[in-house]
Formats: C-alpha cells, sequence, structure tokens
C-alpha cells in the first residue's frame, strides 16, 4: 500500500471516529432530556399521589366523624324514644284520672250537698254559739255550690273548712256580744262559752245572768251564787284577767 493512501485512510478514520463522537453526544443529550422529563412528570405524579392521599386521610377523618355523630345520634334518638314513652304513660294515666273526675263528680257533688244540710241541721240543734255567723257560713256554702266558675275542689275544701270550724267551737272558750230573747224582750248581753260545755249570757250592767238549757232550747235566769262567776268567766275569755278556777253551772252529762 502507498504511503498516499495510507495518509487517506487515516484522514478518512478519523473523520470517521470524530462522526461517531458527534453522534453519540446528540444520543446522549437526548437521553438526559427524556431522563429530565421522566423525572419531572414522576415528581408531578408523586405531588398527585400525596394530594390524593392527604384527600383520602382528611376523607377517612371526616367519614370517622360522620359515624361517631350517627352513633351518638342513635344513642341520643333511643334515649329522647325513652323520654317520649315515659311521657306518653303519664299522659295516660292523667287521661285515666280526667276520666275517673266526671265519675267523682257525680259522686262527691252530691255527697257536700248531704254534708250541708247535716251541717244545717247541726246548727240549729246545737248551743246557739255564734249563731248567726253559722247560719251565715252554710248559706254561704249554698251560694257556693250554685256558683258555676268555682271548682268542685274548691267547693269540698269549703265544705271541710265549715266543719273544722265547728269543731273549733267545742275546744275554745270565748266572748262576744249579742242579743236573747228575755220575757219577749231583745235584751244585749256578753255571751261565754266553754267549748259546747257551758253557754252563757251576762247583762251589760252586769246584774243578771243566763244560762242556755239545750234540751229546752231556752235561756234560763241563773241565780246571785253564778253571777259573780260569769262576770269573771266573760273577762278571762275577753282576756283581760288570767284564766282561773271558776264555779259555772254544766249540766251533767247523761247516759
Amino acid at each position: 500500500m502507498s504511503k498516499r493512501t495510507l495518509i487517506a485512510s487515516t484522514v478518512i478514520g478519523a473523520f470517521a471516529l470524530t462522526g461517531s463522537a458527534a453522534v453519540s453526544a446528540v444520543e446522549l443529550s437526548d437521553l438526559q432530556k427524556e431522563d429530565a422529563k421522566i423525572h419531572a412528570a414522576a415528581a408531578k405524579s408523586q405531588e398527585k399521589i400525596n394530594t390524593l392521599f392527604e384527600q383520602s386521610q382528611e376523607l377517612l377523618v371526616e367519614y370517622r366523624s360522620v359515624v361517631d355523630q350517627t352513633e351518638n345520634l342513635k344513642i341520643y334518638n333511643d334515649y329522647i324514644a325513652s323520654l317520649v314513652a315515659d311521657q306518653q304513660r303519664g299522659i295516660d294515666s292523667l287521661q285515666r284520672q280526667i276520666d275517673s273526675i266526671e265519675a267523682t263528680k257525680q259522686g262527691i257533688v252530691p255527697l257536700m250537698f248531704r254534708m250541708i244540710d247535716s251541717l244545717e241541721k247541726f246548727i240549729e240543734l246545737d248551743s246557739p254559739i255564734h249563731l248567726e255567723e253559722r247560719r251565715e257560713r252554710v248559706q254561704r256554702l249554698r251560694d257556693l255550690m250554685a256558683n258555676s266558675n268555682v271548682t268542685v275542689s274548691e267547693q269540698f275544701r269549703q265544705v271541710i273548712e265549715a266543719y273544722l270550724v265547728e269543731v273549733e267551737y267545742g275546744t275554745k272558750m270565748s266572748s262576744y256580744q249579742g242579743t236573747i230573747d228575755v220575757d219577749g224582750a231583745e235584751q244585749t248581753v256578753d255571751f261565754f262559752n266553754l267549748g259546747r260545755t257551758a253557754l252563757l249570757a251576762l247583762s251589760l250592767d252586769q246584774t243578771h245572768a243566763w244560762v242556755w238549757n239545750n234540751e229546752a232550747r231556752t235561756w234560763e235566769l241563773l241565780g246571785d251564787e253564778y253571777l259573780a262567776s260569769t262576770v269573771i268567766a266573760v273577762k278571762m275569755a275577753q282576756g283581760t284577767i288570767p284564766p282561773d278556777l271558776l264555779k259555772l253551772p254544766i249540766e251533767a252529762a247523761a247516759e
């Protein structure tokens, strides 16, 4: 092979190596760009994954909260249901009581009228202690029974209260002014009653005294031996002197 041929071959080989290196550099650059794109795409994908994960975590927390609220609401609804059931039982009980009130009224109203009638008869047969006051009380009860604005319970309460007042007349000592019939003439006197044991009357000038005879339904004049005791008894009841032992005309108990 001639020298010129060798030189030419060498030059051609150099150019071939140079071209090959240039091609390799271009391919490497392209690979690097593609790799960068892949990394960028991977980074974006990772961001999306992170975002989706965070959203899923938030949804999970929200779901658990909703589940807890649902459970709490179920417990609360069960509690409210038990209260409603208890209230319904109370309403049913009240309704039964209301239904029975009418039946009770039908029995208690006639009873009250009988009680008032009995009270009136008792007053007329009893010693005339505060007689007019007691008669007026009976009349008020009758007016009350005819008043539609007064409840049955209030009517019954006042009837019972009238009976209690009658009980008190038999347990107290009292003195008050009034009038009695003496031989057809009306005379003002000071009354004295020791419960229902004794009912006396003293003239205002303290010169005469009378005792009520309930069996005869009349006033009887007392002898002078009881006059001083009657005066003291009236003063004791009025509170002007302290209580003390007295000699009073008291009817003996009969069998």
